[in-house]
């Protein structure tokens, strides 16, 4: 019952951060419906494996590379402001993969519509880490979390059926067209409801912080474990709708379908996992995470029909565990005055390494799915292990009286 009203008190109290929420699910529809199948899309234009490997390491470099301005602009212009920008770059995005159908088009276009999801994560943050107490952090970032899961849950479903009904290369653009429209819906919500941020202005003090001073210890850390599991996710990410469909001989529903079950698993372990990580300390729920993500490729190698992969995905799923509760510790690890450019320094460091990893994805696929799938494996294995032995905890403090 105390959950359930921490979620009330929590939407009640905050305007804002509610009209956040629903900017997150119009943007995170209208890209999921096309993003997940973008692999397929791009063969379908006459691109190659390489291609398709390319996009995953851009991907990862980009989202890096904007993550850091991401959050010094949300500390100097504000949150508002900031996630208009990122909507309308990510429109214009949507719009260059609509009016020309080429694979090349669909690699300068995810120049800008992978912004949104990477830029506007710190600024997001941000606002989580100003309108929520300390000790409830994590259920604050769970919140966001579990809504952009509902996008991702539902996207891939209307995408599948509208490649199912057009074929893959008409049935992606028509997808990027409903993304277009639905960041129009978002822009209007945010300008209508989402009230405006209001920043300090002391260029000076902000100076003073240099790159080391936004990483203690611990966080580092982290972030050397985080590094590793992200090395396993990545390897085979592009790859697996091709695996599903191509070499298993799924359709591209029964995929939307398996991405439904995934995002269903993760929601459900949201909150009750955030509610406890705030109570009992987070470095437990973040190192099962971690077992998860290593377990997945590990699963995905010996899926060959579609009950074999609803297996995976729910662990896919359960690879969620923990995902807010570490957000959440690295928003408690870094400097008070520089939560949204610590959160934007440690994913533009973590994802520059990781995009490496997404580059070398295509040359393993290429000498078999199994090369690339125990590869990821065995990263995983290593970044749970160096979290388990050095990874640290904040002290819980005063969690009776958080309760």
């Amino acid at each position: 019952m105390s959950k359930t009203m921490d979620l009330k008190n929590f939407l009640k109290r905050n305007g804002s951060m509610t009209t956040m929420l629903l900017v997150v699910i119009f943007v995170g529809m209208g890209e999921k419906m096309a993003e997940r199948f973008l692999p397929l899309y791009l063969i379908a234009l006459g691109g190659s494996t390489w291609a398709v490997g390319f996009l995953n390491s851009m991907d990862n470099l980009l989202s890096a590379l904007y993550s850091f301005p991401g959050g010094y602009l949300s500390d100097r212009i504000g949150f508002k402001k900031s996630l208009q920008l990122f909507t309308l770059v990510a429109m214009f995005g949507y719009l260059l993969v609509i009016l020309v159908p080429a694979w090349q088009a669909v690699l300068v276009g995810a120049v800008f519509f992978i912004a949104w999801t990477a830029v506007s994560l710190p600024a997001i943050m941000s606002m989580v880490s100003k309108v929520v107490p300390k000790e409830r952090r994590a259920l604050g970032v769970s919140m966001h979390s579990f809504t952009k899961r509902i996008p991702m849950a539902l996207g891939p479903i209307v995408g599948g059926a509208l490649i199912g009904a057009f074929g893959r290369a008409d049935g992606v653009r028509i997808a990027f067209g409903a993304a277009f429209a639905m960041g129009l819906v978002a822009l209007f919500v945010m300008q209508k409801f989402m009230a405006d941020d209001k920043v300090e202005k002391d260029p000076g003090k902000r100076k003073e912080l240099k790159a080391k001073d936004l990483f203690s210890p611990s966080l580092r850390s982290l972030l050397a474990s985080d590094i590793l599991i992200r090395f396993a996710e990545q390897i085979p990410y592009a790859f697996v709708v091709i695996w599903a469909v191509d070499n298993n001989g799924l359709t591209a529903l029964q995929f939307g379908l398996l991405t439904t079950i995934e995002m269903a698993v993760a929601m459900l372990v949201y909150v009750p996992v955030a509610w406890m990580s705030d109570r009992y300390g987070k470095k437990k729920f973040v190192l099962i995470t971690f077992c998860f993500f290593t377990l997945f490729p590990l699963v995905l190698l010996f899926s060959h029909s579609f009950p074999m992969f609803v297996l995976a995905f729910i662990v896919r799923g359960l690879k969620e565990f923990g995902e807010p509760t570490r957000k959440a510790l690295i928003m408690d690890l870094a400097p008070e005055d520089a939560k949204a450019r610590t959160f934007g320094a440690y994913y533009l460091i973590r994802d520059v390494i990781v995009s490496l990893a997404a580059l070398s994805s295509a040359l393993l696929w290429n000498v078999s799915p199994a090369a690339n799938f125990l590869t990821a494996t065995g990263f995983g294995v290593l970044g749970t292990l160096l979290f388990a032995i050095f990874g640290k905890d904040i002290s819980v403090g005063k969690k009776a009286e958080a309760a």
